[in-house]
């Protein structure tokens, strides 16, 4: 278990973490690490019925939820949901990539203008409504001994720094999660709330079956050469308990070997 050290804020006694995009990656690995830390976790996903979820709610009672995050109705009715089953929300992850697999590798002169749209609704248009809801719940969240009243954690990408050739259309949507980010965080950190944006530069490989940690297209982890979801985190959770006066905002994460 993560421990505070005397410079951390403690978190709450209801603390109520909401995940949205549940997958075996950053997403697990963060409702494993909160809910061993005493947070009530919910878990949301187009399809809550993966493994990988069904086992979390087996071995850390975190509690799944199916929601589309592009359809402002079923962002609502997740934060409903959650308030009922677990309490208001203190700890808010928005972890959707939002790629759609045909708009990879494509020049903008190739990219379906449908495909780089879903991929825009998919990532920062979903990351709009989760923030948006979010918001409004901590508002009215009684501050924790600390003055804060929760914490709105985006994971991004590389793409949202820089944006590569034949990916127009992901760095469209990265950057723009960027905004939405950075206007959040400069309205709601002076009402106690914490906004961080999180670019990931790297290849995230999380642990398979036979013990090793792999990425579906990097290949198999060597020398700690990709990122280790359970490091992101222990990031994430630090964030959430970082005392006010030290507020991070964007926090760029890369292997010690990646070249930038």
């Amino acid at each position: 278990m993560t421990q505070l050290n005397q410079h951390d804020t403690p978190p709450s006694e209801q603390d109520v973490a909401i995940i949205v995009g549940g997958g075996p990656g950053v997403s697990s690995s963060c409702a494993r690490l909160f809910a061993e830390n005493g947070v009530r976790v919910g878990i949301a996903a187009r399809n809550p019925e993966k493994s990988v979820l069904q086992n979390l709610e087996k071995t850390h009672g975190v509690r799944r939820y199916a929601c589309d995050a592009t359809e402002p109705a079923a962002v609502e009715l997740l934060f409903q949901s959650v308030v009922r089953d677990l309490g208001a929300p203190t700890l808010v992850v928005h972890n959707i990539d939002g790629r759609v697999p045909g708009i990879f590798r494509k020049g903008i002169t190739e990219a379906d203008p449908s495909m780089a749209l879903e991929t825009l609704r998919n990532s920062a248009f979903s990351a709009y409504l989760v923030g948006q809801h979010a918001a409004r719940l901590m508002r009215e969240n009684r501050p924790s001994p600390g003055g804060t009243k929760g914490t709105i954690i985006f994971t991004n990408a590389s793409a949202a720094l820089k944006g590569f050739p034949m990916s127009a259309a992901f760095a469209m949507a990265c950057h723009a999660k960027s905004g939405l980010a950075q206007s959040m965080a400069r309205e709601l950190m002076p009402q106690g709330i914490h906004v961080a944006n999180v670019p990931i530069d790297a290849a995230i490989g999380w642990t398979q079956e036979d013990g090793t940690r792999a990425h579906r297209l990097a290949g198999t982890t060597v020398d700690d050469n990709m990122a280790d979801p359970d490091r992101i985190a222990e990031t994430y959770l630090h964030l959430h308990r970082q005392h006010r006066s030290t507020w991070a905002f964007e926090v760029v994460l890369r292997p010690w070997v990646e070249k930038w």
